[in-house]
């Protein structure tokens, strides 16, 4: 049998002009030495007009990204690391991260999160996809593609970038700077507000009516009010439509909005984390029109009284009423 080879350029080249001449793919075939179902395949992947640059481009691409998957398998000791902080927790974004700064000197030892949610999702059913799956936090059994759900939104005018969000907010050195979110109901029909600040990990829950960006930049308004000026500086929000009036809720609040990257929910780690702490309390399926802003108040209070290990064991309460007390002296 003779061994497969993948198509080089110079066929490519060949490809494009012999359909440019209007050869069948059976001629084709038979001008390169290929089968028929390898041209087909091949011209398959670009319906409209085929091109040999970008079908190399694509090509080059893809076998890029399958060796960077296999990376895990070929590298034991970039595996070890891998394995060993999934096995604390850490999400496959930190590790990356984390190999970025720790072996900067070494491309080996470099890889994408991306790479190490494919190796994970690709493996075959067995023990080892399930206990590296039970490390991730959502623990999907299967990993959809994220190409669609966030184009469909469109995109927000205006809006800044988080790469254009102060360094000093990335530090939690300074107090009054928040992360906004919404946390969906029962069928997507209603919604409640949440609000972190990320130094002291105060939340705010806010009642929503409805949750179209009107309604959102108001309840926002309204729950941020009170607060002392010094306590208000930014606001790091996602994509969603929601907070399409950021421009005006700026203009109302002095709070400027920084949005995320698309399906970045890390950027937003202290949103992302309370969320789930509130989830204990108003689980998915829940529906917010029914709960009062009373109850949602006191859940806040709650919140806010816990002690937090990553506060040295105080709660949010009062580390925000001493960066208040600090601001006024």
């Amino acid at each position: 049998m003779t061994k497969y080879t993948r198509i080089q350029f110079e066929e490519r080249v060949k490809i494009e002009t012999f359909i440019g001449l209007n050869w069948t793919l059976t001629a084709i075939g038979i001008k390169l030495n290929r089968p028929k179902s390898t041209i087909s395949r091949e011209i398959s992947r670009f319906p409209f007009t085929y091109k040999a640059a970008k079908a190399q481009a694509e090509a080059t691409r893809k076998v890029r990204q399958h060796n960077c998957d296999r990376r895990l398998d070929e590298n034991d000791e970039l595996y070890s690391i891998v394995h060993k902080y999934l096995k604390k927790h850490w999400s496959p974004e930190q590790i990356s991260r984390h190999l970025r700064k720790q072996y900067a000197g070494r491309k080996e030892m470099q890889i994408s999160h991306e790479s190490i949610y494919s190796y994970i999702y690709v493996l075959p059913r067995g023990e080892l996809k399930k206990e590296l799956i039970g490390y991730l936090r959502q623990k999907k059994k299967s990993r959809y593609k994220r190409k669609g759900i966030y184009d469909k939104r469109g995109t927000i005018p205006e809006m800044i970038s988080i790469e254009e969000r102060p360094t000093k907010v990335e530090s939690r050195s300074v107090a009054g700077h928040w992360e906004g979110d919404l946390l969906m109901g029962k069928g997507h029909k209603s919604a409640m507000g949440s609000i972190v600040e990320r130094k002291t990990r105060t939340v705010i829950l806010v009642k929503l009516k409805q949750k179209d960006a009107s309604t959102v930049r108001k309840s926002f308004e309204r729950e941020l009010k009170s607060l002392p000026k010094q306590m208000k500086k930014t606001l790091t929000y996602d994509q969603g439509h929601e907070m399409a009036e950021h421009k005006l809720f700026t203009s109302n609040t002095k709070m400027k909005v920084y949005f995320c990257h698309p399906a970045s929910p890390w950027e937003r780690g202290a949103n992302e984390n309370t969320n789930m702490l509130i989830r204990d309390y108003f689980p998915k399926g829940t529906d917010f029109n029914t709960i009062p802003r009373k109850e949602m108040k006191r859940v806040q209070n709650e919140l806010n009284e816990r002690i937090r290990k990553t506060l040295n064991w105080e709660s949010p309460k009062d580390v925000f009423e001493k960066e208040i007390l600090s601001k006024c002296k």
